[in-house]
């Protein structure tokens, strides 16, 4: 009997001790999965890449289950250097910085998986309203241009050709100020055009400092203007990572398409933190209306052809380089068709 009792109390005490076993093994059932750590370099911080910040405002990597940290990188030389030495994971770049590294004989080359937008960025703004702008207003004119070999530059000469204008003769250009000093040196009074991107140029019109004539944009027509990439080796790697990533671009590509200009604003505004809100929503909307923001991240082939045109048109295309060496669009198709 005693030893039964015995028996009886040993059961008893491995249940009792069992049950907070059991308790911890439920927890721990319950806890959410580690979130993949996913670093992004962004060539520079603007309303441009609206589709990212809503993608990391509104959670959607998260839903994803990736922890994804983002830091500039000013220019698309130290973009690049950060994504090639492993200083990060995924660059948001022009898609003319892949073209130039696999042009220098790299082996693991970096691809264009997720276009974020499909136009250039720029406007052109004059130091005098002009109510019937022509382009042909630019000819003798001093025109305040962009970094010689950048994607803006080479877009604005591109327009100015195809509106016949000789960027080199027709008009004084300027074009060896750096890019953190081209709004400063327009606004203490070089050159009567200058081409800005925004905040700046609405900012400019806003304080009377210049006025906004004509889009860049909607002139150069659809080109794979910003682009997600990563170098070849980490999207064979990451497959599923790559996947995921895609499919939180293309839930926030379609949020912007389904909001308004100031809701989308309101959702990046933490990201600009000194930057006017009524501003901020007047380059959204300039930006939606013109069709900036790609809708999906697929970038196809007749837009890597305009981009390489435009590139030779500058005389900056190392060698042309064929549309599916650089681009992956299977992934993204795949996200869209899910």
């Amino acid at each position: 009997m005693k030893r039964w009792l015995k028996i009886s109390f040993s059961l008893a005490l491995i249940a009792i001790l069992m049950i907070p076993l059991a308790a911890c093994n439920n927890d721990s059932a319950k806890e959410p999965k580690k979130l993949e750590k996913v670093r992004i370099a962004e060539v520079t911080r603007s309303i441009f890449y609206a589709p990212q910040y809503v993608a990391l405002a509104k959670g959607f990597f998260k839903e994803e289950g990736l922890d994804v940290t983002l830091t500039t990188t000013p220019g698309g030389d130290k973009t690049m250097t950060a994504l090639l030495s492993g200083g990060a994971d995924v660059a948001l770049v022009g898609s003319e910085t892949s073209i130039y590294v696999y042009a220098q004989g790299s082996n693991d080359p970096v691809i264009n998986f997720a276009q974020v937008t499909q136009t250039d960025g720029t406007f052109l703004v004059a130091r005098e309203k002009i109510d019937n702008f022509s382009w042909d207003q630019l000819k003798g004119t001093t025109f305040l241009g962009q970094r010689k070999g950048g994607m803006p530059q080479m877009v604005g000469e591109f327009v100015l050709k195809k509106h016949g204008i000789d960027p080199h003769k027709d008009l004084t250009l300027i074009q060896n100020i750096d890019f953190a000093n081209i709004a400063n040196a327009f606004a203490s009074g070089t050159g009567q055009f200058v081409q800005l991107f925004e905040p700046t140029a609405s900012i400019f019109e806003k304080e009377g400092k210049g006025y906004i004539v004509a889009s860049f944009g909607k002139e150069s027509g659809h080109v794979p203007y910003t682009t997600f990439m990563a170098k070849e080796s980490y999207m064979k790697q990451n497959k599923e990572t790559i996947e995921k990533f895609t499919k939180a671009v293309y839930k926030a590509q379609q949020w912007v398409e389904s909001h308004s200009a100031e809701e989308i604003a309101k959702a990046v505004e933490p990201y600009f933190p000194d930057t006017d809100f009524e501003i901020m929503t007047t380059v959204v909307d300039r930006y939606k209306s013109q069709g900036s923001f790609a809708t999906d991240p697929i970038l196809d082939e007749e837009e890597w052809n305009n981009l390489q045109n435009i590139m030779n048109e500058a005389g900056e295309l190392p060698k042309e380089i064929d549309y599916k060496t650089l681009v992956n669009t299977e992934v993204a198709k795949k996200v869209i068709k899910k």
